[in-house]
């Protein structure tokens, strides 16, 4: 064969096997692309998740099982969700004062709904550790309160096996008297009255509990929580509420402003906070009536509605309640050295600032805790500028609609309002 007869069969056997390997190959070829493709795919998606791991939070996942929270995430019982609430900054007071102001917000513990809640707690705890209460005996605790304290008792109690007797002045808002009621506790409203008189409230309380351990026939003991006197309050607030905020605030305060009834709040949070932080200044925010705001500007107990023939209404002469006494209680007392100054709060300023909450922040607060953002504020704008006060929000308003609210009256359209007119207002009419 010559020469170019090889060349030609070579050729020719190169073009049939070309032909068979296209043919071998055209069925194959489309899974190498696609394997081609979804490796790029792939790639695409990891670049994707490392430079934008953001946007990827809310999008949906796999169906495997969530990570099982730890034992520590489930609270025991009611009691354990008292405490550790969060710290708020209210925006349109911040604003307005260009300081800081940051508020307890105790509204949110979830017994009572009250910092009364973490009060409460340690009374029961105490009383149990002493021997003066047990469990499913019988055991019955009584108290003197204006509502607040009444109303976390009665949770607490029910949760702990005890039953509520709550002795309470019959002007105080008639809401918190309904709520004992729908917590299983006896409740017992009677006229107001000095302390000195036996028919006082706090009074009637106290002997309520002697009577019961004294009877043969009644089951168990009567155990007088007496919030007023009793350690376990401002101990509660020591070792919970104050710790609470220094923690929150990175120890970066300087100034904490609060009201007092028993005095607990005030006492036990100075107590934890101004070894601390020496030159944090405490604030005590006092209604009108009350003789606080006197005792600690100028060491005496008084007030000018204690004139005979001056005083319009019982207890201070306030539709605020909650804060307010015109005695020195033993919890008041524990920290009262620590109280650097004191701001006295009109009804007026009380209901103008409950209104501004609202409009301006959505903060339906009841009155103890308007008085206490009034007093923050005044207390703010004395600091200047850059500073940060700390204070508390009490309760909701929704305890207080009859009495407070209904003369603070509804909300809207009130653009107008300033937080110079809230500090100085014109004087209602009545």
């Amino acid at each position: 064969m010559s020469l170019d007869q090889h060349t030609k069969l070579y050729l020719g056997l190169a073009f049939a096997a070309g032909i068979l390997i296209t043919l071998g190959y055209k069925d194959f070829y489309p899974d190498l692309e696609r394997r081609y493709h979804d490796r790029l795919r792939k790639n695409r998606t990891r670049r994707r998740s490392s430079t934008q791991v953001s946007l990827q939070v809310n999008e949906p996942q796999d169906d495997s099982p969530a990570a099982p929270q730890p034992a520590t995430a489930i609270r025991e019982g009611i009691e354990g969700a008292i405490g550790n609430t969060p710290l708020i900054r209210i925006k349109s007071l911040s604003d307005a004062t260009g300081c800081d102001i940051l508020a307890k917000a105790e509204f949110l513990n979830a017994a009572g709904n009250s910092p009364k809640d973490r009060v409460a707690l340690s009374m029961i705890q105490m009383a149990e550790a002493e021997g003066f209460l047990t469990p499913n005996s019988g055991d019955k605790v009584y108290e003197g309160t204006v509502g607040s304290t009444g109303i976390s008792l009665a949770a607490i109690c029910r949760a702990r096996g005890y039953t509520a007797h709550i002795c309470m002045p019959d002007d105080v808002a008639i809401e918190k008297s309904d709520l004992l009621l729908r917590l299983g506790a006896v409740v017992e409203r009677v006229r107001p009255a000095s302390i000195v008189d036996k028919g006082q409230f706090v009074n009637m309380a106290r002997a309520r509990a002697q009577q019961h351990t004294s009877d043969p026939n009644q089951k168990g003991r009567g155990f007088f929580a007496d919030q007023f006197e009793n350690p376990a309050n401002y101990l509660a607030h020591l070792h919970g509420t104050g710790r609470e905020i220094f923690e929150q605030t990175g120890g970066q305060l300087d100034a904490f402003v609060a009201g007092a009834g028993t005095g607990g709040t005030i006492s036990g949070c100075a107590l934890y906070l101004k070894p601390r932080l020496p030159n944090m200044k405490v604030v005590l925010a006092d209604p009108q009536g009350s003789g606080l705001y006197n005792k600690i500007k100028h060491g005496v107990m008084f007030s000018p509605t204690e004139k005979e023939g001056t005083r319009r209404r019982h207890q201070v002469d306030s539709i605020v309640e909650g804060i307010g006494v015109n005695r020195v209680t033993h919890n008041f007392e524990a920290g009262r050295e620590l109280v650097d100054d004191a701001v006295k709060v009109t009804d007026d300023q009380a209901m103008m600032m409950a209104r501004w909450l609202v409009e301006r922040d959505g903060l339906f607060v009841g009155s103890s805790s308007a008085v206490n953002c009034v007093a923050a504020v005044k207390t703010a704008l004395e600091l200047g500028a850059g500073h940060r006060v700390v204070t508390i929000l009490c309760d909701s308003g929704t305890r207080h609609l009859s009495k407070f609210w209904a003369k603070a009256g509804t909300i809207g359209g009130d653009d107008e309002m300033t937080m110079d007119g809230i500090l100085n207002p014109k004087p209602s009419a009545s």
